[in-house]
């Protein structure tokens, strides 16, 4: 009769005791062992009759052979540990492999005891903040405030903003998980507070609005989804957060303090989807240097362009005409206004 060694894995970031059947079966199977004595499944399976012993040694070789004993003439379990257990895994896999070539008869079944859903890696994201925060963590993330991490907000959504524009795809990813830490960072600090709330609070708040601000997906509607288009969207999104917040103008709820370029077109664009004619928009500002510009920023919203982002455009094209102007001095000798000129 063949040996038989069974390795369970689970993952840390699903409740304890939530297995999959194969894991149980194979937890039921023999002496159960594990390499660490806080394992989060430990609680779990003593509440469900099955007693796990810690086997401890100096090395993975060691812990490896150890285990390999408890199973001669018949069958152990192995519950891997949190991180997987791969030196210990690779110790056992040599050894079996070892004992098959000299004609010994072992089976080595890996169990999937509980898989990460999507989305998993942010329980961790979580943790790592906790850390960071706790006492013994790092002083310096102990010492922050909103107010504190307010200019960090802006300057991760702005990098992020750059790597969309570059079509940098491994950029934005790095910088949507910077941009993840501030939202993680102050919900933590919210947590702290008496009053306070917490990441989950967030999550939920922003499930809720979804499924409410989408009737046509959640609701009733549902199956007509397919034949909504953008535009009616737009209007049923703005009466429902009017509803949402009492919002009795359709400049409610438009954050004041956004770049100025943007902040005019977003106020446009309310005006106009709250029924103010397109040829009104630059009526009656003013002369001012700011009322041209607002009358500039009219211009794109009619033409259905975004005003931060032709600016842009515009300034990263002057900043390659300087660039070839200034090759051009250093290159023949000639003046600014000759290099521009050319």
């Amino acid at each position: 009769m063949a040996d038989r060694l069974l390795l369970v894995s689970t993952s840390p970031r699903v409740a304890p005791g939530c297995l999959t059947w194969d894991a149980w079966q194979a937890l039921r199977s023999g002496q159960v062992w594990t390499a660490e004595q806080d394992h989060p499944q430990l609680a779990a399976l003593v509440a469900a009759g099955i007693p796990v012993e810690v086997l401890p040694a100096a090395s993975a070789a060691e812990q490896a052979a150890g285990f390999r004993g408890h199973a001669r003439g018949g069958s152990a379990v192995w519950l891997a540990g949190t991180d997987g257990d791969e030196r210990f895994l690779r110790a056992l896999a040599d050894l079996v492999s070892r004992e098959t070539a000299a004609g010994a008869t072992v089976e080595l079944e890996v169990v999937a005891g509980s898989y990460d859903l999507p989305g998993a890696r942010l329980l961790d994201a979580v943790a790592v903040m906790d850390r960071l925060r706790s006492p013994g963590g790092c002083p310096w993330d102990a010492e922050q405030t909103h107010a504190s991490l307010a200019k960090y907000l802006l300057e991760e959504a702005y990098e992020a903003y750059e790597a969309i524009e570059a079509e940098d795809s491994e950029a934005l990813r790095e910088e949507m998980g910077d941009v993840l830490l501030q939202v993680i960072f102050h919900a933590r600090l919210a947590q702290e507070r008496p009053d306070g709330w917490s990441i989950d609070d967030a999550a939920g708040d922003l499930v809720d609005k979804l499924v409410n601000r989408h009737p046509h997906v959640f609701g009733e509607g549902a199956a007509d989804a397919a034949a909504v288009d953008a535009d009616s969207l737009d209007r049923t999104w703005d009466r429902i957060k009017a509803a949402e917040k009492g919002r009795t103008s359709v400049t409610d709820g438009v954050p004041m303090g956004q770049p100025s370029l943007s902040l005019a077109a977003k106020l446009q664009r309310r005006a106009l989807r709250g029924g103010l004619p397109a040829d009104l928009l630059a009526v009656g500002l003013g002369e001012e240097a700011g009322d041209r510009l607002f009358a500039l920023v009219a211009e794109t919203v009619a033409a259905d362009l975004e005003a931060e982002a032709v600016l842009r455009e515009a300034a990263a094209r002057f900043r390659a005409r300087v660039l070839d102007a200034e090759q051009r001095m250093r290159a023949e000798g000639i003046s600014w206004r000759e290099a521009w000129r050319a």
